[in-house]
């Protein structure tokens, strides 16, 4: 079983059920382990846009990571994203943060995430659960 951060996002509608919904999906598969506190954030990047909701979760998968981003992209697309320019509003915004301690970069997925580091919504939550994770990817951002 992996152990995985994902990083979940959402600006638009009921935000929280959003979030709420996207975790039920993922227990379907995973196993949720922790989910940070909810923080509310200002969009970075994009047109003019609402806050977010943003929060990390702790699962842990029999998933490769390939399964895993097909998996969050159904997620999405099931609670109404649609990907229109970058960084745009969203219903739902599933990241995968880290995959055990793979790195992976090809043509459909980075792992770490790469901006996760520059991303105050991102590692805060994250070194909420786990600071030594957190830590760790500061030192080695791969």
């Amino acid at each position: 079983m992996a152990v995985v951060y994902l990083g979940l996002g959402s600006n638009l509608g009921d935000r929280l059920k959003n979030i709420q919904d996207a975790l039920k999906f993922l227990s379907g598969v995973a196993m949720v382990e922790r989910v940070s506190t909810i923080h509310e954030t200002e969009p970075v990047g994009g047109p003019p846009q609402g806050k977010y909701l943003n929060a990390v979760a702790k699962i842990t998968t029999s998933l490769s990571a390939h399964q895993l981003l097909k998996l969050t992209q159904t997620i999405e697309q099931r609670l109404g994203r649609i990907r229109t320019v970058k960084n745009a509003p969203r219903t739902i915004d599933i990241d995968i943060l880290t995959y055990d301690n793979e790195h992976i970069d090809d043509d459909q997925l980075t792992i770490p995430h790469p901006r996760m580091l520059e991303r105050e919504f991102v590692m805060k939550p994250l070194s909420e659960l786990d600071e030594k994770v957190a830590c760790q990817l500061m030192k080695d951002p791969a």
